[in-house]
């Protein structure tokens, strides 16, 4: 993992994949509408309503909720490091 002088990142692709695996998690607003998408086992629910998903960080999804806290606190009772995402 060496960068180049031409500002190659110092990381693959395949390891930004896997990194933090199992312990890394990220919280993400979204919309009853978008649900079905990131959740696809999930149930239909009434559209427009304001949810919170909490997935892994390679973007699998771990659950969704609609408070903000519930998250938090599942991916604290988890081991589950938060992240930011920009």
């Amino acid at each position: 993992m060496n960068a180049t002088h031409l500002g190659t990142p110092a990381i693959s692709v395949q390891e930004l994949a896997v990194l933090g695996e199992g312990r890394i998690a990220y919280m993400k607003p979204m919309l009853s509408d978008d649900v079905s998408r990131a959740f696809p086992q999930a149930p239909k629910i009434q559209p427009g309503l304001h949810l919170f998903g909490l997935f892994a960080a390679d973007g699998s999804p771990i659950l969704i909720t609609d408070s903000r806290e519930a998250a938090l606190v599942n991916a604290r009772d988890s081991d589950l490091t938060m992240v930011s995402l920009h």
